[in-house]
Order: structure tokens, then C-alpha cells, then sequence
């Protein structure tokens, strides 16, 4: 076995961190289920195990700096000798010595991550989703109501496969929740903008108002401006550990004109004006 640093990618002055993100990347792409057709793929992935395996651990990382252990873990003749003598000596009766020889490699398997994008409503109301393993694997992924945005989802044993007995890795799935043209949420307030046509805002009207769970019909009170808020309880996100609890949702009423000219609302507005001034801007110093 060639140098353990070397099998890494590092040098013998590699931090513990250096070491453990090397491992980490090597081994998801050399993982023996990403090449089943390479007969030396599984014993190579066991050579990089070996190496994480003693240099990760400062004690035998030590020994092998000092050149104590072999690449393989083994202490070195000179080291077994030393060791022997130390044992015959402890055991004058002639007692059992110590095996000294390379243990069984046993290799957990690695931790996958992967991002996965999921609309506004999907991660409102819950859903099911699926992503691709580099070995071709598909991983179930169950999304709860009301996953936030950047929500990391931990699907366990659902990584890379473990070598000789090791268990299995984990599967870390990062949700991004893509924005969505008609609601926000925040927290498990759920705020949407509605549009109203004049006569609605100024008489009063019933009308359909977008939810998570479908088209409700709210009451335009008469006098309404935009920027008016409603407020419809309970329409929000599920929160609590059972989800039995949501939050509410408000809608803010933007009054929109009419497209292009209107002669009638404009005579209109001529003669009601003047007798009707009304100032919506501070004055200037105020």
C-alpha cells in the first residue's frame, strides 16, 4: 500500500478537518457502487477506508508519522520484536502473545447530501418527492407541511452503503422552497396581494381570494383602499407537533383602475374633485 497522505491527496501536514473533508469527497466518488464493473473498485475503496481509518485517529496517526505502524496498520518488525520480548517477559509462564497482525476492515458507509427544489405549494401542503443517487438509487423524500426554505431532511441509512458489517450512511436532503407569484409566507402566516377593481373597493363586494387549499369567497368592505388588510384565520401553515394548529392568512387589497382611457370616470373625477380635496403625500417639512 502506497503512502496513506498520498492516497488522501494530502501531505503529512493535512489538519484533522483536511483529512476528514478529503475522505468524505474520495469516498463518495469512489464508492464501490458507483463502478460495479471494476473488480479492484471495492479493494481500492478499502485502501482509503485503511488510510481515514489511521490517520483520523491522532494516537495511530502518531504511530504512523513515527513510522511505528505500516500503511496497513501493522506494527513494523522492529515494533513486534519490542512488543514480544515486553510479553515474555510479563509472561514467564508462557502465557497467549497478542496478535499483531492487520485487522478486519469494517467501513461505514458515506453520508450523501443533495438539494432538491420544491415549489410554494408543495412545501405548503406537504408532498413527495424523489432524488437520483450517483449510483443510480432513487431516495423516497417525504416533505412535511410547511417545510420552510433551507429545511435539511435527514433520511437515515439511505447513503452510501457500508463495507465488512459498517453501517450504512445517511442521506441529507436540503430543501429550497422557489418563490411563488402569489404567496409568501412568514413564519406560519401565509400573505398574498389581491387585486380589487375600483367599484369593488369603493361599494363593497364579495369576491374569490387565492389559499393554500383552494378559492375562498371574502367580503370587500365598502370604503376600501389599497393597503386594506383582511385577515382569514386558521388559512395559514400548519405548525405544533401534531399539525393540528395553523397559522392565519392576509390579504392586502391593491386598488387597480381600469386599462386604458376611460372618458366617463375621467368627467367623472373632473366634477368630483374640486369639491372633494384629499392630500395622500406629506407635506414638504412635515
Amino acid at each position: 500500500m502506497k503512502d496513506l497522505y498520498s492516497i488522501l491527496g494530502l501531505t503529512s501536514r493535512a489538519s484533522e478537518e483536511d483529512i476528514k473533508k478529503a475522505y468524505r469527497t474520495l469516498a463518495r466518488s469512489r464508492h464501490p457502487d458507483r463502478d460495479p464493473d471494476n473488480p479492484w473498485a471495492e479493494e481500492d475503496f478499502k485502501q482509503l477506508a485503511q488510510a481515514y481509518d489511521i490517520l483520523s485517529d491522532p494516537k495511530t496517526r502518531a504511530q504512523y508519522d513515527r513510522g511505528d505502524i505500516d500503511a496497513g496498520g501493522a506494527r513494523k518488525a522492529s515494533q513486534r520484536a519490542r512488543s514480544s520480548t515486553t510479553q515474555r517477559k510479563s509472561q514467564p509462564h508462557g502465557g497467549n502473545r497478542a496478535s499483531s497482525g492487520k485487522k478486519t476492515i469494517k467501513v461505514n458507509g458515506v453520508d450523501v447530501e443533495y438539494d432538491l427544489k420544491v415549489t410554494f405549494m408543495d412545501a405548503a401542503r406537504g408532498c413527495v418527492k424523489y432524488v437520483s443517487m450517483t449510483n443510480g438509487k432513487r431516495l423516497k423524500v417525504n416533505i412535511p407541511a410547511a417545510t420552510a426554505d433551507g429545511t435539511l431532511l435527514r433520511l437515515k441509512g439511505q447513503g452510501m452503503p457500508g463495507i465488512g458489517g459498517g453501517t450504512d450512511g445517511d442521506a441529507h436532503v436540503a430543501i429550497e422552497v422557489m418563490p411563488d407569484p402569489t404567496f409568501r409566507s412568514e413564519e406560519t402566516d401565509i400573505h398574498v396581494d389581491l387585486p380589487v377593481t375600483l367599484p369593488e373597493a369603493v361599494l363593497g363586494a364579495r369576491v374569490d381570494a387565492p389559499t393554500i387549499d383552494g378559492p375562498v369567497s371574502v367580503t370587500i368592505p365598502a370604503d376600501s383602499n389599497t393597503g386594506t388588510i383582511l385577515r382569514l384565520k386558521g388559512k395559514g401553515l400548519t405548525s405544533g407537533k401534531n399539525g393540528d394548529v395553523r397559522g392565519d392568512q392576509y390579504i392586502t387589497l391593491k386598488v387597480v383602475l381600469p386599462r386604458g382611457k376611460n372618458t366617463d370616470l375621467r368627467d367623472f373625477v373632473e366634477k368630483w374633485s374640486p369639491n372633494n380635496p384629499y392630500s395622500v403625500r406629506p407635506k414638504n417639512g412635515s
